[in-house]
């Protein structure tokens, strides 16, 4: 049971927050300006009920890569390579959550690698009792990217889209905004002068051929898969409606909470 009030899900994505092209490189003025924004986005509107989750930017994708951890993890060197994995993207979710704290709010970081098993990738077993809890008393519950225990992989990655995707179906969120670089899906990327107000699942064949990867190394998926993963989830999850949008421009991650259509709109007709 969750308390009455709106439930949204924030991601601050990996290449809003780091620079992806530096092996850890936090943007801190970005990070800690989003704080502000979300701090202010709850105190108009005390009934909305937040999870937020961050990707892994430049601290987690890096050794990610070298390491092949999602596709599995099986050698002594693997395993050393999944724990380096792990290490990274706890420490960029340190600097979330102290940034979140700093800007007044009662954030807890739930690591989906303590508490989430998968099966060849996909999420098997999760107990959200504790994440629901915290909703529950007002917290502010903050997930993100991170090696996952796998029972076919040995080893995985899940990403924060991957672990959005579970907890939409069990918490019912009314959105989802992703907020990145990009100011929402390109009709025509890299050259990126049309901008996509709104993709249906309808209408995705007609736009994918036009859908690009990313600019840096990632190892989650691009714009393409980004888009497919969450038109599924929208055509599968009846009032769902997921933003892709920029958190570059300063107010956009507060407009959003507060109910604004900014970047592309994913949605079913």
């Amino acid at each position: 049971m969750l308390p009455s009030g709106s439930v949204y899900f924030l991601k601050l994505g990996g290449s809003l927050i780091t620079d992806k092209t530096k092996p850890r490189t936090p943007r801190m003025d970005v990070l800690e300006r989003l704080a502000v924004e979300i701090a202010d986005a709850c105190a108009q509107n005390p009934a909305l009920r937040l999870v937020v989750g961050n990707g892994a930017g430049s601290f987690g994708h890096i050794p990610a890569r070298r390491y092949g951890t999602r596709q599995g993890v099986h050698t002594t060197e693997d395993w050393r390579g999944f724990a380096e994995v792990w290490h990274e993207a706890a420490t960029l979710n340190r600097l979330v959550t102290n940034a979140l704290h700093s800007a007044g709010l009662p954030a807890v970081a739930f690591p989906p690698s303590a508490s989430v098993t998968a099966r060849d990738g996909r999420v098997l077993a999760w107990d959200l009792s504790p994440i629901r809890n915290a909703l529950q008393a007002g917290l502010l519950p903050v997930v993100h990217g991170d090696v996952i225990f796998d029972t076919v992989r040995g080893g995985t990655i899940l990403s924060t889209e991957d672990l959005f995707e579970h907890l939409a179906r069990q918490l019912h969120p009314e959105r989802i905004l992703l907020a990145g670089l990009e100011e929402g899906v390109w009709a025509d990327y890299p050259i990126c002068t049309r901008l996509i107000p709104e993709i249906t699942p309808e209408v995705f064949p007609q736009v994918a051929p036009a859908l690009g990867g990313s600019s840096a190394t990632d190892v989650t998926g691009g714009m393409a898969s980004k888009v497919r993963q969450s038109l599924a989830l929208v055509d599968e999850l009846p009032g769902l409606e997921i933003q892709i949008f920029s958190g570059e421009r300063h107010g956009q991650v507060e407009s959003a909470l507060l109910g604004a259509r900014v970047g592309t709109s994913l949605r079913k007709k």
